[in-house]
């Protein structure tokens, strides 16, 4: 990404650390998240127009508490620390902090002073309707008046003190310097966090952060990154043959055309009927991509494969690792007959890499994606991941950049491990059918029902339990499949979705009548966070 502007995020362990990329990214800025232990020659390295220190859970003051090295607001670049962003910059450059005598936690009110900068023309842009649907606010706009704007604060500690040169531009009740600005260096901090929907005036203030403060221009557009990114895989590819793994999804199906532009025919998709597909999904894989879009495919049946890698396996850790392992395999041993094969080509989303990467030490891994995480130390191949930077929000306006079809694009996230994470418990056959044909009915009633475009995602959970029940006058001890349906934005956080009770009432009916081993169904009100989207 040398060839545009960069804004580098700097991680302090706050739960909001994605959004402030999501926020970054909305804007058309191209922005990546690292440790905030980044050394200075990397951070150099990096060429940033622009540096946000992200809050996090820790105070200044205590005995690990994490540092960025003082020489970063020394570089001439403009930095934006967030809560414990602001609580550190003060710290470094010699401003005193301290505890609040009350902690503020949630909704506040602000008081602008100085309406120039940071908080120039607030009222002039609207909240982000993308935050409004990922955050479900109630309240999405400002509620008071010009001067004053409401905002989400989350802090234990306070500037007591300002750092030399710096000015204060605003102040709530509890905090007397809630931002602050040191003009010449361009170094601004806030008490509360811009990049929440709960902020109404959040993205304005991103914005003329990048935009005023740091002179971004915003080129972080699908155009740029198609154009960017076909040079860079012709660059890394060269005269080199290449495979990729084809699971008929929107990241692998958007990775494979974007690839293919670049190498052509140099390009083999490899599509793997894993035997932990959906009903009728292999089919029409195979039919879309030798018909629509011409790319040389080859098929492999390897359910039995993987299906005897699986055998006895619970823990949902060990069945993606598994899983990813023997995807690897079955790629490594098509390559063997397609001569100058050097490269495998994966959908990775930069979501994948975040959560299967700990960028905070002793945090712990959410959970490892097939083709990050489940990867053997030692592979052949050579990986080309041209989504990695991006959020699956950004994937389908490429797609549709590409010239894909809509049907394709809008589809609802699969994971790659298919119906393997979707079934509590050892996988076999036996239950795999049962979960196809439930997955299927839940399907086809939100499609009749017309909701099939308005759910991020939804699908059927079995579990491994069976529960009591009476069909036809006689006892049964059968499973339980519980139906999952959210909206998003992103993926990166969700709401469950509040579906008609008549269109459940039938999903359950249709399931316990027309699944046999199934009497019971069940339906998950679970967000995301605190829990994920996919129950393994």
């Amino acid at each position: 990404m040398a060839d545009t502007e960069k804004v580098l995020i700097l991680d302090f362990g706050s739960q909001y650390t994605l959004l402030i990329a999501r926020r970054v990214r909305e804007l058309k800025v191209y922005c990546e998240i690292h440790p905030f232990s980044l050394p200075l020659d990397q951070v150099r390295a990096f060429t940033p127009r622009a540096i946000i220190l992200s809050g996090g859970p820790a105070s200044v003051y205590d005995p690990d508490a994490p540092h960025c090295s003082p020489e970063i607001f020394q570089l001439g670049i403009p930095v934006l620390g967030i809560c414990y962003g602001m609580q550190l910059m003060t710290k470094l450059l010699a401003g005193q902090v301290a505890k609040s005598a009350k902690r503020e936690y949630g909704p506040a009110e602000l008081f602008l002073d100085d309406e120039t900068d940071l908080f120039a023309d607030l009222f002039a842009e609207a909240a982000s309707p993308a935050a409004d649907r990922l955050h479900h606010d109630p309240h999405p706009r400002n509620l008071f008046s010009p001067g004053q704007v409401r905002v989400w604060m989350s802090h234990g500690d306070r500037i007591e003190k300002m750092p030399p040169g710096f000015a204060a531009i605003a102040h709530s009740a509890n905090s007397p310097i809630a931002a602050m600005k040191h003009p010449e260096k361009k170094l601004f901090g806030v008490q509360f966090h811009p990049e929440v929907a709960h902020t109404p005036q959040g993205l304005a203030m991103l914005k003329n952060f990048l935009f005023r403060v740091a002179a971004c221009q915003g080129q972080w557009t699908p155009e740029h990154f198609i154009e960017s990114t076909v040079a860079k895989i012709r660059e890394q590819v060269g005269k080199s043959k290449i495979i990729l793994g084809l699971s008929g999804g929107v990241d692998s199906s958007v990775a494979a055309v974007l690839i293919h532009r670049a190498v052509g025919d140099k390009l083999t998709a490899i599509f793997v009927d894993n035997g932990l597909l959906r009903l009728g999904e292999a089919e029409a894989v195979v039919q879309l991509f030798r018909d629509r879009f011409q790319i040389p495919l080859r098929t492999v049946d390897a359910g039995k494969r993987f299906l005897k890698k699986l055998k006895g396996l619970a823990d949902p850790e060990a069945k993606r690792k598994a899983i990813g392992e023997v995807f690897i395999r079955v790629f490594e041993d098509e390559a063997k007959k397609i001569k100058g094969v050097k490269f495998l080509g994966q959908g990775t989303l930069y979501p994948d890499v975040i959560e299967s990467t700990s960028f905070r030490g002793p945090s712990a891994t959410i959970k490892s994606h097939h083709n990050v995480g489940g990867l053997p130390a030692k592979m052949q191949l050579r990986l080309v991941e041209p989504l990695r930077e991006l959020f699956k929000d950004e994937v389908r306006e490429v797609g549709l950049k590409l010239g894909m079809p809509e049907e394709l694009i809008l589809r609802q996230p699969f994971p790659g491990p298919g119906l393997a994470v979707r079934m509590l418990g050892e996988v076999t056959e036996e239950r795999l059918s049962v979960l196809r044909q439930a997955d299927r009915i839940i399907t086809d009633e939100l499609e009749a029902a017309g909701l099939s475009r308005q759910v991020w995602q939804y699908f059927g959970v079995l579990l491994p339990v069976k529960t009591v029940g009476v069909m036809g006058d006689e006892r049964t001890y059968e499973n339980v499949v519980t139906v999952r349906a959210v909206k998003s934005l992103d993926g990166m956080t969700a709401d469950w979705a509040d579906l008609p009770h008549a269109v459940l009432g039938k999903i359950g009916s249709r399931i316990i009548n027309e699944v046999k081993g199934v009497n019971r169904v069940v339906y998950d009100i679970s967000s995301k966070p605190p829990s994920t989207i996919e129950w393994e």
